[in-house]
């Protein structure tokens, strides 16, 4: 039987105070929707995923501080910093047909109408115009390009192909 695998959502930044709370960057569109989903997970690099309970979270500049759960000192919970926090698939909201989160695309292959391989969706980027698929580029006998920006407009991403793991897009290799 397969086991349900966490989807990584955010990640922990610095512990903020002496009363053990903790920053969190949530990669989620809506940052404070991350609070609404249960349960949460942590992974340090490299590290199997563990269940975590949030008993407080409140907005902090930029980003939100929580407390979690039976770790009520700083020091304790420094050990977080830098794990990702996932969530199971299951909690999430169902998307509708053709849409995808940013997790699901990156580390698929971008290629060409033509068949070009572009490189692997290493990132994404919010810009005020649109989404960016963060491309890093495979390397040619000519040149070396370390990444590309490719719009992730309906336009220039013609099919996404989960199974396949190819991102298909409408741009130019030289571009």
């Amino acid at each position: 039987m397969d086991k349900e695998v966490p989807e990584v959502m955010g990640r922990f930044g610095a512990v903020f105070g002496i009363k053990g709370y903790i920053k969190v960057f949530s990669y989620t569109e809506d940052p404070e929707s991350l609070f609404s989903y249960k349960p949460w997970f942590y992974r340090k690099p490299g590290g199997q995923w563990q269940s975590i309970e949030i008993t407080d979270a409140k907005p902090h500049a930029d980003s939100y501080i929580v407390k979690i759960k039976g770790f009520d000192v700083r020091e304790v919970v420094q050990g977080f910093t830098g794990s990702d926090i996932g969530i199971l698939p299951s909690s999430l909201p169902k998307l509708p047909e053709g849409v995808f989160r940013w997790i699901e695309l990156i580390g698929l292959r971008a290629v060409t109408l033509d068949g070009y391989d572009l490189g692997i969706v290493s990132n994404m980027m919010e810009t005020g115009a649109n989404d960016v698929l963060v491309v890093k580029a495979r390397k040619d006998d000519k040149y070396e390009i370390k990444e590309r920006l490719i719009p992730y407009l309906p336009h220039v991403v013609k099919n996404v192909d989960l199974d396949e793991k190819v991102i298909q897009v409408d741009w130019e290799p030289d571009f």
